[in-house]
């Protein structure tokens, strides 16, 4: 990044909060902070010095304002050349978003005073910081106990940016097992978390008014990845992904994933099909939730036609293969709820979620 950026990033943050940044010239410069009485230094080497000072302090002020604002955010909306950053500037691009969101987490917390509330959140974000970093993405906000993070390091294609993004859901899950057996050895209770995947376009931009500005993405994309975190919990799956996301991944990938189904969810008009990651699962569940789901695709196909005798037929097949996979008693369900209803005139197949 450049130092105009870096400029650039201090004064977003500066207006957010109201710091005054001039102190440090203030506080070092020799024309601003030296008394009358004071006699001026003249010496090259102590200006030197000066300078030298006020620039590892704006170093040290930039650093810290990074954990406010992220550096390749910043990078996004400048990256015009732009030589200055007011409300409004916004930059497009296809990037991977990942939400990740606590299960349960109003029970988990509706005992915790406030200061456990706070320390238990910082040391699961503690956790769940270096997966997302170590696979060149970054944390765009925390929004309560969710983590909304970005895949869209330079240089990377689409593949790229979605091998690291699906590659840093299962170290998510890897982090979160080893934090459990800490929890579990101090006598708390496991903690499970959702996490949705998806590519798209997003717009990155800053919003607010002339005196509180703020960083923000916008788009589908957005609220599919959202949307896709919180339909974990309905089919009990760990990480799901969209069928947009897998198309992008090259075919030499070893991501093991299988369809769930085909829903239409809050937000939007469009179907998509939802797919479950399951690299990180034991090979025994891994291999019968690939067999079941030829299974599935059968039924989810004779659903569109509304043919349910046909569905429940396939949906039966699956369940003899995996017969403790949930997501094949939540079709059967469907099945059983839709096939003596009259067929209806105008019908995708896609549930609504």
């Amino acid at each position: 990044m450049t130092t105009t950026h870096w400029l650039l990033l201090l004064l977003l943050v500066v207006s957010t909060y109201g710091v005054v940044v001039t102190i440090i010239a203030s506080r070092r410069s020799p024309a601003l902070s030296t008394p009358p009485q004071r006699k001026i230094v003249n010496s090259e080497e102590e200006k030197e010095r000066g300078f030298q000072q006020t620039a590892d302090e704006a170093l040290r002020l930039s650093q810290t304002f990074q954990k406010f604002v992220p550096r390749q955010f910043v990078d996004h909306i400048t990256k015009n050349g732009s030589s200055s950053l007011e409300l409004g500037h916004a930059d497009e691009d296809d990037v991977a978003i990942l939400f990740c969101d606590i299960r349960g987490f109003t029970s988990l917390s509706e005992n915790m005073r406030p200061h456990e509330l706070m320390s238990f959140l910082n040391s699961y974000f503690l956790r769940m910081n270096d997966p997302i970093h170590q696979n060149r993405g970054f944390i765009d906000k925390f929004i309560g106990d969710a983590i909304m993070a970005l895949f869209d390091h330079p240089g990377g294609n689409a593949d790229d940016k979605v091998a690291d993004a699906v590659q840093a859901a299962l170290d998510l899950r890897k982090a979160l097992n080893i934090y459990n057996k800490h929890r579990k050895n101090s006598g708390y209770d496991p903690v499970n978390v959702g996490i949705g995947i998806h590519y798209g376009p997003v717009i990155l931009g800053t919003v607010g008014s002339d005196d509180r500005m703020d960083t923000t993405v916008i788009g589908d994309s957005v609220n599919i990845a959202y949307r896709l975190e919180a339909l974990t919990s309905k089919y009990h799956a760990d990480i799901l992904v969209t069928a947009q996301l897998l198309e992008t991944i090259s075919e030499k990938s070893d991501i093991k994933a299988r369809l769930l189904d085909w829903v239409r969810v809050k937000g939007r008009q469009a179907p998509i099909e939802v797919y479950e990651v399951l690299d990180h699962l034991p090979e025994a569940e891994q291999q019968s939730k690939l067999k079941a789901e030829v299974f599935i695709k059968q039924g989810i196909e004779h659903r569109k036609q509304q043919n349910w005798d046909e569905a429940l037929e396939a949906f039966t097949k699956a369940l003899e293969v995996a017969p403790l996979d949930y997501v094949i008693h939540h079709h059967i369900n469907v099945c059983h709820e839709y096939r003596h209803q009259p067929k209806l005139q105008i019908w995708s197949g896609a549930l609504a979620v």
